[in-house]
């Protein structure tokens, strides 16, 4: 089994900062509607990669856009320009994919994200992307059995070199949930992954080892 990666996904600086710190991500994801919920604007794209390449970022992902495949591409030069470590996010429809397929034939890192249908995520692995980012949170939203479905698309591209990079992740339960299913990695707001590491048990377990090298006269 693919060994499990975690990706913090957010543009709030000073928390994807302290995560890549610690070492406990791979990685930072973003999308636009992240990037305007962290008050960040298109200019500073740049700027953001540079910081979290410098924390100790592996992967970061910004995702293009222009509604048509011309435009997914001219934007994406932009974002492959950015670096060695960018992956460029495509969204899952007919211009997306076109946009990805020729991105993969270019030699771009691509993950083809709001991947919903498991046959959408066979198209993925026909056309050789690395990631393709299903929604675990809106799939429930919109009534589906979003574990179950995921599931099967990692299933599905097995073997491919095209994994599942689950995102809309609610709690670390969910996380631990789709590990078991057989998917890889896994991208997640700073509150979830803070769930992940967290447990009131260790916290005061830890605190009973410092008390009791203080009375060792440490």
């Amino acid at each position: 089994m693919t060994a499990p990666r975690l990706y913090v996904d957010s543009a709030d600086v000073d928390r994807v900062g302290a995560l890549l710190a610690a070492g406990v991500v791979h990685g930072v994801t973003t999308n636009p509607t992240i990037l305007e919920r962290g008050g960040r604007t298109a200019a500073e794209i740049p700027s953001l990669y540079e910081r979290w390449v410098g924390e100790g970022a592996s992967e970061v992902f910004f995702q293009t856009w222009g509604g048509d495949a011309a435009s997914f591409l001219r934007n994406a030069e932009g974002i492959r320009g950015l670096g060695d470590r960018v992956a460029v996010k495509v969204p899952a429809t007919a211009a997306g994919f076109a946009a990805a397929s020729a991105l993969v034939r270019d030699g771009a890192t691509v993950l083809v994200t709001a991947v919903y249908s498991v046959a959408q995520a066979l198209a993925c692995a026909s056309i050789g992307v690395r990631y393709i980012a299903p929604y675990l949170g809106r799939m429930r939203d919109a009534g589906l059995d979003g574990a179950r479905i995921i599931a099967r698309m990692q299933a599905m591209c097995e073997g491919s070199g095209t994994d599942v990079l689950a995102a809309s992740l609610r709690s670390a339960d969910d996380i631990v949930a789709l590990r078991e299913a057989g998917v890889p990695y896994f991208t997640a707001a700073p509150d979830v992954l803070d769930e992940m590491l967290l447990h009131d048990v260790s916290d005061s377990s830890a605190a009973e080892f410092d008390a009791a090298m203080v009375r060792l006269g440490a």
